[in-house]
């Protein structure tokens, strides 16, 4: 029996590698057969052309490269962490919280692309080369941290780059992408019907306790009638 596949998604700065990590040691604590992973897999040889391609060596614009060869170098990524790291552990019924997949890729390489048709027909392409051709798992939650744009780019000016080092990557670089971004997480949550939390209360980012609480509420109902390690533990 397969197991869950939970999404922490959200632009920088966000926290989702601070939810994931508080989500994956709770349900751990409870009993849970739940592993983590994050993407890009910078740790593997498979990150190799995302490391390229965001340090800017096909161009120095995150339009650069086009949709389609971006989604590759990513999904390629996926591909080797899936089948080297987790698949055996998904497969058994192991639950799985990921900072990051294929919805970030959607979100990132959509923007590129301003023809509404197009845009669609590029999700479409994308949905069906990862989850039908190569055979990665489709997620059963994306949790979607919701930061306005102004409190975004407040935490960006303090943040290093994840491959770039005090100047960032081309994405972190390009603020106008960055909005755009932001736009776009809306409309992919209501395309995919993503669970949205809302991590800003009166201009002020909420506490990560707080955050974490609503984060676990929503995870909840997924996870009801999964045991645990063998012992039929439920949440």
């Amino acid at each position: 029996m397969k197991g869950k596949l939970v999404i922490i998604e959200g632009g920088d700065g966000s926290g989702k590698a601070t939810q994931a990590k508080l989500l994956t040691e709770r349900l751990q604590g409870e009993g849970r057969q739940v592993r983590s992973v994050s993407f890009p897999d910078y740790d593997s040889d498979s990150s190799a052309l995302v490391k390229m391609y965001l340090r800017g060596d096909f161009g120095k614009q995150a339009d650069a490269v086009n949709p389609y060869a971006a989604s590759a170098f990513y999904a390629v990524d996926r591909f080797a962490s899936y089948q080297m790291k987790w698949k055996e552990f998904f497969e058994k019924g192991g639950t799985i919280i990921a900072d990051r997949y294929t919805t970030s890729n959607m979100l990132y390489q959509m923007i590129k692309i301003q023809d509404a048709t197009q845009r669609d027909a590029y999700l479409d392409w994308l949905w069906d080369f990862e989850f039908h051709k190569m055979g990665l798992p489709e997620p059963d939650m994306v949790i979607l941290l919701d930061v306005p744009l102004a409190v975004t780019e407040e935490l960006m000016t303090s943040r290093c780059g994840k491959t770039g080092g005090q100047t960032g990557d081309i994405h972190e670089k390009d603020e106008g992408f960055l909005r755009q971004c932001h736009e776009a997480y809306g409309i992919l949550a209501a395309r995919y019907e993503w669970q949205t939390i809302h991590c800003v209360s009166n201009h002020t980012m909420r506490s990560i306790e707080s955050i974490h609480e609503e984060v676990y509420r929503v995870v909840r109902p997924l996870l009801e009638n999964i045991s645990g390690t063998g012992s039929k533990a439920k949440i």
